[in-house]
């Protein structure tokens, strides 16, 4: 895209009613694994959980923790924080986990229902860790598109720990794997942490590298497959999965930071602060190289893992609790899910000016 191309989409984007986000909210389980925990049970060397896999802790989902529970639990936390009620709010964008409290189930309704969110109606939206950051452009378009829709819930639940096996070592860069749910307020016509322009890119020829070998239509659950544990995540070929994202997994995620920020108005000089999602920190580190940012610019989550498409909320949940935000900064969230894609999604923080 021309740079003049871009400037016109942006000036066009910017002219729109503000999108802003009232609140956000974070749940966190109460049950930790530790690296010693993690060690123990996969025979790799602590150091090697800590040091270079960075996972220091991570949370666990306990029997009450189902994924719409957890999706509950973090949308009450941002409706508290915006003063607001359930009946205000006009549709519902789940964007948890796939494993979800029961195989082919809507989550969204469940969710609809305990919130007593009576006069919303409500989706599902699935790009795997990347769902957080796709529906803030879904939800951004929709309620630009259609002026009854004036307050808009992303929440969602993940609890893919349960789908590891400490013993596959072909997953191992999926041991990370945590639990958790997250939730963000939207409104329309807030010029607050405007939510700004989005980019994606999707890989398909990855799309069958990593798996859950059973339990879908090709390959059914049976008693064998229960046996043979074909039931948690697994990487058939990880020579192909390394040759397929060896130095492309970190150049797609500065393209769609890069093209969302663009998309805005902005450079990747304006950016103050990314919200990632967990990974090894030498891809991280490589990540803020790339973009030109201090490591105060973002925040590592050694203690917490990789809850899933939660992780750039809880991200901003640690930046707002550290005062890291002021008005004006330019954020970004950004995160890689299976199959593979890579998305970002820039707001503008605070107050406008």
């Amino acid at each position: 895209m021309s740079d003049r191309a871009v400037s016109e989409q942006a000036d066009t984007f910017l002219a729109y009613p503000p999108i802003g986000m009232l609140s956000f909210g974070v749940y966190l389980p109460e049950t930790i694994q530790t690296s010693a925990y993690i060690a123990q049970e996969s025979g790799i060397p602590e150091e090697i959980i800590r040091g270079k896999m960075g996972i220091h802790a991570k949370r666990r989902a306990g029997l009450a923790d189902q994924t719409s529970a957890m999706a509950v639990a973090a949308a009450k936390t941002a409706l508290q924080r915006a003063q607001i009620e359930p009946e205000e709010i006009d549709l519902i964008i789940y964007s948890g986990s796939m494993h979800k409290d029961f195989y082919v189930w809507s989550a969204a309704n469940r969710i609809q229902y305990l919130l007593g969110a009576k006069n919303a109606w409500a989706f599902e939206a699935v790009a795997l860790c990347t769902t957080n950051v796709l529906a803030l452009k879904l939800a951004r378009d929709l309620m630009m598109s259609d002026p009854k829709l004036r307050t808009t819930l992303i929440c969602g639940g993940h609890r893919t720990a349960d789908l590891i096996n400490f013993k596959d070592h072909t997953s191992r860069f999926l041991f990370n794997l945590s639990d958790g749910g997250s939730a963000m307020l939207l409104r329309r016509g807030y010029a607050r942490n405007m939510v700004l322009a989005s980019a994606f890119i999707t890989d398909g020829s990855l799309s069958e590298d990593v798996t859950i070998p059973a339990g879908g239509t090709r390959h059914p659950t049976t008693e064998a497959t229960l046996r043979q544990g074909l039931h948690t995540f697994h990487v058939a070929d990880s020579d192909h999965l390394k040759t397929g994202l060896e130095g492309v997994s970190e150049d797609h995620f500065i393209q769609v930071v890069r093209e969302a920020v663009a998309k805005s108005g902005y450079s990747i000089g304006d950016i103050h602060f990314l919200a990632i999602n967990h990974m090894k920190p030498s891809m991280h580190h490589r990540i803020l190289q790339m973009l030109n940012l201090r490591e105060d610019q973002s925040i590592y989550l050694s203690e917490y893992g990789h809850i899933g498409a939660p992780d750039q909320v809880l991200a901003l949940e640690l930046a707002a609790q550290r005062q890291t935000l002021q008005d004006g900064d330019i954020v970004v969230m950004a995160s890689a899910g299976l199959g593979f894609t890579w998305g970002a999604t820039a707001l503008r923080w605070g107050r406008q000016d």
